[in-house]
């Protein structure tokens, strides 16, 4: 077998001295090699690395007997306690963050502004009032008493961005965005400053819906825009809206960016309802994801920018518009999809919510349907206190499957999309690749597309309305130009769909990183939380109104023996239990009881948070003399990980 690729060319690792050279410990624990290292260019004297904490890349891999070897990349710090939480993901997961002098050359190289040679073949809008919010796309409506006009205005990367250029290249290479905090981006280009200017080009989707909110028909054209209001986040959209605050006003008067928010959160809503079983999951704090569904398949929305959602809803019509035009014209794409989540996963958190009083079932019990997160999430509204709604929504979020990316069309859980409802990412392609490709099919189409059957033909549909769909019997793209965009997008594909992991694990990563920090300045304290967990090595306890979960071991538990429920000295049924027992005592502790917990302890890097009942404390203290409990030393389990 020939190895092609190795998952993990860089790596974070503790350098020592030795009389043989210096060596590199890898923090993963599953990693049990020493790394020889080498020095270079940049690090001649590796005795400035000793003791310390490195980003590390690999020269060579083991060989025989022979030690792998690495150069170092970055000192970071002393350890990974004092070093910053998203250098530390960054190098762990190897996500760069700058660009060469050359790719920024490139950038500075584009036009600084539209010129009139741009405008050729492009539709004028610059005289629509448009509205930016944020990173989203801009946003045009007009309310009647006949319906809506709603435009999506995506910025056109595809027309800075030229195929092989270095710009591509490096996109290619990086394939999307990460939005780590929410102020600190790892970005995919560097700021393409024509597209930061009020008047830029877009590839806009123009949609006509009924008062319903119903969508009657809809156009995708070049076109250009002048910008002409722009709100700086969502956060201070929602405060307009709302009437706190008189901000982002520019060419338009407050009571004005007011109204037009209200609309957008109308027809926001309205197309949410159309979508049979869609749902948001809103949180007290939410980072910023992109401006539809994200990487985890559904708008995940800040209490505080409830606008945030709606705005949403107008990108993923958008994204659904494409998709349905490339569909219907025969054209390959990327299409977006997402599994539903695992049944099992499913089935515990239902039982959680059951042993908090509210009895809730699956519609059917085999499978799991985006109707029911939807039903579940409007049950959890009973639930009180609201710490406790927000831990039933944050663990219901973590059963998400990240989506993925398939040359086929098929269902999306989040958005509560059948397979002939076909979705594609377009609307961020200055986040993510696969919108960038997206953008240039539509150019493709609308510069090579065959309107016709063929030259003799009198008669021709519109590409760029979707008055053409179903009226199209023949091969929009020169069969040539199909093939090879087939090609590319299946060469594309797999690094799409990896990256998205990589991506994920990264935000996980260092969401895990900042509780574990956050608990790590808080050992001794107590707090209250709910048993979100049971398991025969202990059971795991999400602290109310942190949302940060910790582990309570048995072998802290010192005022009894605890144990799943026995019968005739077994455990009493086969499936997974919900209750530990002590022997003695009969003190129990369930899944969703509330307790009070201290933090006895936290590992920064392994993101583990220990934590001590105080019910079991308060019980030792009050044992007698005669009454100590034999119990066995510290456990040595292999725990899973999170």
């Amino acid at each position: 077998r020939l190895i092609v690729e190795r998952s993990n060319p860089t790596l974070l690792a503790k350098v020592k001295a030795t009389e043989a050279g210096y060596r590199a410990i890898p923090l993963d624990d599953r990693l049990l090699f020493e790394i020889e290292l080498v020095p270079d260019e940049q690090f001649r004297d590796l005795n400035v690395a000793v003791n310390k904490l490195i980003h590390l890349e690999m020269v060579r891999f083991p060989l025989g007997s022979h030690l792998p070897k690495g150069k170092i990349a970055q000192v970071l710090g002393d350890d990974a306690e004092s070093t910053a939480d998203v250098d530390l993901v960054c190098c762990k997961h190897n996500l760069p963050r700058k660009f060469s002098n050359q790719v920024l050359a490139a950038a500075n190289s584009l036009p600084k502004a539209v010129r009139k040679v741009d405008l050729k073949k492009r539709l004028d809008l610059r005289q629509v009032e448009t509205v930016l919010i944020g990173d989203s796309s801009a946003i045009s409506l007009e309310k009647s008493d006949a319906g809506w006009e709603l435009g999506v205005h995506i910025p056109d990367f595809a027309a800075y961005i030229a195929v092989g250029s270095i710009l591509d290249e490096t996109a290619r290479m990086r394939v999307r965005t990460s939005f780590l905090l929410d102020d600190t981006v790892i970005p995919m280009l560097p700021e393409i400053g024509v597209l930061q200017q009020p008047e830029h080009l877009t590839m806009s989707v123009l949609f006509k819906l009924d008062s319903n909110g119903i969508l009657t028909e809809f156009e995708i054209y070049p076109a250009v825009i002048t910008t002409s209001v722009n709100i700086g986040s969502f956060t201070e959209a929602q405060e307009i809206l709302d009437g706190r605050s008189e901000k982002g006003a520019t060419k338009a008067n407050h009571s004005e960016i007011a109204a037009l928010l209200a609309n957008i959160a109308e027809l926001g809503a309205l197309l949410q309802q159309q979508r049979q079983g869609a749902f948001h999951i809103t949180l007290p704090s939410a980072a910023m994801q992109e401006a539809d569904e994200g990487i985890l398949g559904v708008p995940i929305v800040p209490e505080n920018a409830l606008i945030y959602g709606m705005v949403s809803e107008l990108e993923i019509l958008a994204n659904r518009a494409i998709a349905t035009h490339l569909v219907a014209l025969g054209v390959p794409a990327l299409f977006r999809t997402q599994p539903a989540p695992e049944l099992t996963k499913v089935t515990d958190w239902l039982k959680l919510l059951n042993s908090m009083g509210v009895s809730l079932a699956l519609a059917e019990a085999d499978r799991v349907q985006s109707q029911d997160f939807q039903n579940f999430l409007e049950q959890v509204k009973q639930v009180e206190p609201q710490s406790s709604r927000d831990i039933l929504k944050y663990l219901l979020m973590s059963l998400l499957k990240i989506g993925e990316y398939s040359l086929q069309p098929g269902a999306h859980f989040g958005l509560a999309l059948a397979p002939e409802s076909p979705y594609m990412h377009a609307i961020a392609p200055q986040h993510r690749y696969v919108d960038l490709l997206s953008q240039r099919l539509l150019h493709l189409v609308f510069q090579e597309g065959r309107d016709r059957r063929n030259t003799r033909s009198k008669e021709s549909v519109d590409l760029h309305n979707s008055s053409c769909h179903g009226q199209i019997s023949w091969s929009v793209l020169p069969p040539e130009r199909e093939r090879q965009v087939i090609s590319e997008l299946e060469l594309i594909l797999p690094k799409l769909n990896q990256q998205d992991t990589l991506v994920h694990k990264a935000k996980t990563d260092l969401d895990g990183l900042r509780k574990a920090e956050f608990m790590q300045a808080r050992t001794g304290q107590n707090f209250f939380g709910i048993i979100t967990g049971v398991q025969s090595y202990g059971f795991f306890v999400e602290i109310e109104s942190l949302l940060v979960e910790g582990l309570v071991h048995v072998s802290s538990l010192k005022d009894d023996w605890y144990e799943f429920p026995q019968v005739n000295g077994r455990t009493k049924g086969g499936r997974a239990q919900t209750v530990l027992v002590g022997r003695r005592s009969d003190r129990q502790y369930s899944l969703g009881d509330r307790i009070e917990v201290q933090v006895k302890s936290v590992d920064y890097y392994r993101q583990q948070i220990d934590l001590v009942a105080l019910a079991s404390i308060d019980a030792v203290a009050n044992l007698g003399p005669n009454e100590q409990v034999d119990l066995p030393g510290e456990l040595d389990l292999d725990l899973p990980d999170e």
